[in-house]
């Protein structure tokens, strides 16, 4: 049926509706050409309507493989043109026929490229999929992460003798499987249920990717700073903010956030510029790293904001790219290398002490 995108300033866009209409969400816009299915199952979309800028989605299908959660985590999804007849030896269903299972709208034929850059200068916006020009969205939600920690797959996965403690603030399975496949035991853990660390005592902890803005994990910020003070720590995304704030950094709201597999990162200690994927809103504000006890190591190309840092004298360092790399590119693989290899560094040290 017709509908239409209705944003918070009163600006709407057109196209065909294909699901529930009534669904409010932040608009954001992803600018990869591929992994729209890694996309849609990202916990760190949660609750917002994606906007897909490749013109051609769908193409490929939708396989039993490459999911990052049980779900569809995102509110709503925007095209210019869904692909109906898919082609690929593992798709099992079209990109359609997997958004009606779970009652997640289609809005396709739609100018993408005018809505994109509507969001680009007016910044990010709330917006609602209806079929009545002038409804309006229903308000931003607060603490998001809430609703996806502990919603995907729990328990412990791989039998090796690096046992990881993976806090879930939203976390995507291809994380899990990183550590797994460089021989660590993962055990998942809720950030709601973070003080189960210490009696799990593992070798070292990964505080997870997750959605919205990171100071609605506030009130675990004591418990989370002992966490990070006793074990070897690796934050990614919204566990990079984490890292941060614990540490007293501070952070605030890009205008239309980070969300695509190219964006360009530079490493200040050896110099080196690798491409990433990413999919954040929030960013550390370098003005407020205590330098004395942090550094910033990673920065993004393009616009200078923080891309990761490393704690002057613990094991504990940070990166807000994605280095699981689903979608890719797989450039940033190795900090999961390095980070083990501190890790195992930190244990020798103290069997010595």
């Amino acid at each position: 049926m017709e509908g239409y995108l209705v944003l918070e300033d009163g600006t709407s866009f057109s196209g065909d509706l294909d699901g529930p209409c009534g669904m409010s969400g932040e608009v954001v816009f992803f600018t990869g050409m591929t992994g729209y299915q890694e996309v849609l199952t990202d916990p760190s979309y949660k609750g917002q309507i994606i906007v897909f800028t490749y013109p051609l989605i769908g193409n490929y299908g939708i396989n039993e493989i490459d999911f990052e959660s049980k779900k569809p985590q995102v509110r709503g999804v925007v095209v210019y043109e869904a692909c109906e007849h898919f082609s690929h030896h593992q798709a099992t269903k079209s990109l359609r026929d997997y958004l009606k299972k779970w009652d997640v709208p289609l809005f396709s034929h739609v100018d993408t490229r005018a809505l994109v850059k509507h969001i680009r200068a007016k910044g990010t916006l709330n917006a609602t999929l209806t079929i009545q020009k002038d409804s309006l969205p229903a308000a931003r939600e607060e603490n998001v992460a809430a609703q996806v920690a502990g919603q995907n797959e729990t328990g412990t996965f791989g039998d090796g003798l690096t046992h990881i403690a993976l806090i879930d603030f939203g976390y995507k399975k291809s994380i899990a499987m990183s550590l797994v496949k460089r021989g660590c035991k993962v055990t998942i853990v809720p950030y709601q249920e973070m003080d189960k660390v210490f009696k799990l005592n593992p070798d070292g902890i990964v505080l997870s990717n997750g959605p919205g803005d990171p100071k609605a994990i506030a009130p675990y910020m004591d418990e989370l700073r002992d966490i990070i003070k006793t074990y070897p720590t690796l934050g990614i995304c919204l566990g990079h903010q984490l890292i941060a704030l614990a540490f007293g950094g501070d952070t605030y709201k890009l205008p239309f956030g980070h969300r695509g597999a190219n964006h360009p990162v530079a490493d200040r200690k050896t110099g080196r510029v690798f491409m990433t994927s990413q999919n954040h809103s929030y960013v550390v504000d370098e003005a407020t790293i205590n330098t004395e006890e942090c550094s910033v190591r990673f920065y993004h190309v393009n616009d200078g904001s923080v891309e990761g840092i490393v704690h002057n004298t613990l094991p504990v360092m940070s990166v807000q790219f994605h280095p699981e790399a689903h979608p890719g590119p797989a450039e940033s693989e190795w900090i999961f290398n390095e980070y083990i290899e501190n890790l195992n560094k930190a244990r020798r040290e103290f069997a010595h002490a």
